[in-house]
């Protein structure tokens, strides 16, 4: 898979079928809409990619919001990369770029620089200046300038729409076991491990330290984890939350490793939530808290 974060496209990925929009999460009504327009390009022997904006356009434009991602960057290419497209146009999403029309960005984007023959989008994309762009919009340019709109009907699960929203508030309420199905594997959160207190230790539970950055916040409290690095794949436990039980300030992901007790520090890991087991609570002295923990892991693996 070829990425672009220019639009100085290849001649070889011109005249392509394209999926545009956010794809935060990769989740199962994202890859149905990139299997769609797989199907597509096969049939009609075109090149296959996506377009897509970062920082995510909320990010940018709301300052607040500051934790909203259900995937980093990186692990969004790594599941397009799973899904075998040709190329990836990464849009740096600025000022500049939230000044163009809607009708710059069919004319001279898609149009003049990527030559897109097919277009997928969901049924509520919107774009260009004050979002003012829409399926309607699209389809008005489809005659003057050669290509085809194709909108893709949301996928139901349950009788219910897969939506990244909707996965976002399954994880800010624990419902992990919710996430996963309509994500279609584990959430996760990669991070560089970092120095901590090394209170862990001093109880016997030595933890890796992850900052959680701008991922969405799950609820706080225990998880049983799965944790991945380039040297292996290990079950866990995880807390994430402030530790008040130390009165502590800031939001930590602290994850102790089964059967691993030696130095991650700087190590980039992967931790994949598989299921809540219990809200972060404050306990009286350590010795307490010592005995949840093992309650907790004895929980975690069961």
């Amino acid at each position: 898979m070829k990425i672009y974060k220019n639009l100085k496209i290849e001649k070889k990925h011109r005249n392509s079928v394209v999926a545009i929009g956010n794809f935060d999460g990769i989740h199962l009504g994202h890859q149905k809409v990139l299997n769609q327009a797989k199907i597509k390009s096969k049939k009609e022997r075109l090149p296959f990619g996506l377009i897509t904006f970062e920082p995510m356009p909320l990010m940018f434009f709301n300052s607040k919001v500051k934790n909203h991602r259900i995937n980093q960057l990186n692990q969004k290419i790594y599941q397009l990369q799973k899904l075998k497209l040709d190329f990836l146009v990464i849009i740096k999403f600025n000022k500049k770029f939230s000044l163009f029309s809607a009708e710059y960005f069919i004319k001279k984007m898609i149009k003049d620089k990527i030559q897109s023959r097919y277009i997928f989008v969901s049924k509520n994309f919107r774009f260009g200046k004050n979002r003012k762009g829409n399926i309607a919009l699209l389809k008005n340019y489809e005659k003057k300038l050669g290509y085809k709109t194709i909108v893709i009907s949301p996928l139901n699960k349950s009788k219910k729409i897969i939506s990244s929203t909707i996965i976002r508030k399954k994880i800010a309420n624990g419902n992990i076991n919710e996430a996963i199905k309509l994500l279609g594997r584990p959430w996760s959160i990669e991070g560089k491990v970092i120095k901590g207190k090394k209170r862990g230790r001093l109880i016997g539970f030595p933890t890796c330290n992850i900052k959680i950055g701008d991922y969405i916040i799950p609820k706080l409290g225990v998880y049983s984890v799965i944790v991945e690095t380039k040297q292996f794949k290990k079950s866990g436990i995880a807390n994430i939350g402030y530790r008040p039980t130390f009165n502590g300030l800031n939001l930590l992901l602290e994850v102790n490793i089964f059967g691993i007790n030696k130095n991650l520090y700087n190590k980039v890991i992967k931790v994949e939530f598989l299921k809540f087991i219990r809200a972060e609570k404050k306990f009286k002295n350590l010795e307490h808290l010592k005995k949840q923990i093992k309650l907790d892991v004895k929980q975690a693996k069961k």
